[in-house]
């Protein structure tokens, strides 16, 4: 704001003054108008009641289908710590408003002009961030309508949760730039789907569409189950990605606040260790929610067989 008041007071726009009307004027004048109408990248909004505590995080660069370029990481740092300071905010819905993409990735217009260490410098960067968004003590959806290539599907993969559309495309290419996923991709995929499927996909850089991306994974057996994971959650028809995300934050945000805190963190946690270690995260995470009001109002609300207020104390 202080640059465009730099030069509007240059064109003699503010405080009363005029400039001649000369062509320099006027661009300068155009250029601030321009600024002023741009769009953040990224777009923080709370939701209203009844929907208090659901917070989207929408992507804004549509003259780049959503590239992460140096202004769309810093957007997407101020928002990821903006969420996180915020007591109120219960589940965040990342999405697009720009039609037909998540996220197309890297800018590599941008790219192109970094030297190494630069690259070096904003890769690590985009890592720390998506570590940072997927640390996020509350539940985070992604909401994938499109393409989600290269860094936005590790974006998508450092979610919580992912619901697709029938039109959604997802690909990490990064081979066939001579490069390998650096923000993420090559660890939490294969978590995902397993090390073999993994390999499959970041080796050829091929593109999957929704159908796949929901039935492949790996194959946990447990006893006479066969569980299968997927890279997304639900895969519903195109254009209906939100409804279905929002209707799974909203039986989310009906929840004990403090509860789906401590189950994040238990889960998060008791996955990267055994499972006696597991069980120890566990038993931390259960002594946090033994005693709070929110478990004697949920035993109280059973009894008198009426739903639950929940203070998050």
């Amino acid at each position: 704001m202080r640059i465009l008041r730099g030069i509007l007071a240059v064109s003699g726009h503010l405080a009363g003054r005029r400039a001649p009307a000369n062509n320099a004027h006027l661009a300068l004048f155009s250029r601030a108008l321009q600024i002023l109408a741009q769009q953040e990248p990224v777009r923080l909004q709370k939701l209203s009641a009844p929907d208090s505590g659901i917070v989207e995080m929408r992507l804004e660069r549509p003259e780049a289908r959503n590239a992460i370029g140096r202004e769309m990481l810093q957007g997407l740092r101020s928002a990821i710590e903006k969420v996180k300071a915020d007591a109120t905010a219960k589940v965040v819905l990342l999405a697009s408003s720009v039609p037909k993409v998540f996220c197309a990735g890297a800018d590599l217009k941008e790219r192109r002009l970094m030297s190494p260490c630069e690259v070096r410098e904003f890769v690590n960067s985009l890592r720390s961030t998506f570590l940072s968004f997927e640390a996020l003590s509350i539940p985070t959806i992604a909401i994938v309508e499109g393409a989600a290539f290269g860094g936005g599907l590790e974006l998508a993969l450092s979610c919580d949760l992912r619901i697709c559309g029938e039109n959604a495309t997802f690909s990490l290419p990064e081979t066939g730039l001579a490069i390998i996923p650096g923000a993420g991709g090559t660890q939490r995929l294969p978590r995902i789907v397993g090390k073999s499927r993994a390999k499959e996909l970041i080796f050829t850089g091929r593109r999957f569409d929704a159908v796949e991306a929901v039935t492949m994974g790996k194959k946990n057996h447990y006893d006479m189950y066969v569980f299968i994971a997927g890279v997304v959650n639900y895969c519903v028809p195109a254009g209906e990605a939100y409804k279905r995300a929002l209707e799974l934050a909203q039986e989310i945000n009906q929840k004990g606040p403090l509860a789906i805190r401590m189950a994040k963190k238990a889960i998060n946690q008791g996955m990267e260790v055994d499972l006696s270690a597991g069980l120890a995260v566990e038993e931390e995470c259960y002594e946090q929610v033994l005693h709070t009001q929110d478990r004697l109002e949920g035993l109280a609300a059973f009894a008198e067989k009426r739903k639950p207020v929940y203070t998050g104390k």
